[in-house]
């Protein structure tokens, strides 16, 4: 337990997206959340929100969006972690989201185990991604490949660290590709010369006012239709 809050608390001094807080004391905060949500009215009304907060009535771009957003919440402390020796258990995870603030993240059991690419993959993306994107779709169809292609995108977003933390890079940079060889994630994207790009577009140019794409985008270079 001790070597899993060390490396969640040096992961959260990379950044905020890589904070999960540990303090037991969060418990009588009654406005926490288990994760993943499996609740559809919950995520149906997030999304209603996220849609508000985007200024937009497609609300596949929304649940787009939101399920990018969490998946980068998720992977970002556990790849750190992971860089530091051990992968944390997402079991006890909890979350709690307000219009305007950031997704906030409480691990009530502090425990892991050492890292392998595996072992980050079955937390984060079997143990989290899978079940949310069952409740998403059950109120709002977003494709598999646009799915997994946002939860790629947002693991491979987490190379970023590396720069921020260079002592990291030896061990990150490879643990971040491992886990991205792991199928479906293998098939959403690769690396080129201008980074990761992903097979996938994540509805993102369609956010008012248009056009605006992301780095990774499969649409650069394209005109979207």
């Amino acid at each position: 337990m001790d070597d899993v809050k060390e490396a969640l608390r040096r992961a959260a001094t990379l950044g905020p997206y890589f904070a999960v807080s540990t303090d037991p004391d969060e418990e009588v905060d009654p406005t926490w959340r288990p994760l993943p949500e499996t609740d559809p009215e919950r995520l149906n009304g997030l999304i209603d929100q996220y849609a508000q907060r985007l200024g937009t009535t497609d609300r596949r771009v929304a649940a787009s969006i939101l399920f990018q957003g969490i998946a980068s919440r998720l992977w970002s402390p556990v790849v750190a972690s992971a860089a530091l020796g051990v992968v944390p258990d997402l079991a006890s995870l909890h979350w709690r989201w307000a219009p305007g603030a950031p997704i906030a993240l409480w691990l009530a059991n502090p425990t892991g185990r050492p890292a392998t690419p595996a072992d980050a993959f079955e937390t984060v993306a079997d143990g989290q991604l899978r079940p949310l994107r069952d409740t998403m779709n059950k109120v709002v169809k977003l494709a598999d490949g646009l799915i997994w292609g946002n939860a790629a995108s947002a693991l491979a977003g987490t190379l970023y660290a590396a720069r921020i933390a260079p002592d990291l890079a030896p061990t990150l940079v490879p643990f971040v590709r491992a886990v991205l060889s792991h199928p479906p994630l293998d098939a959403a994207g690769g690396f080129t010369s201008r980074g990761y790009v992903r097979r996938s577009c994540c509805l993102y140019y369609k956010v008012p006012p248009g056009g605006e794409m992301c780095g990774d985008c499969a649409l650069l270079g394209r005109r979207p239709g």
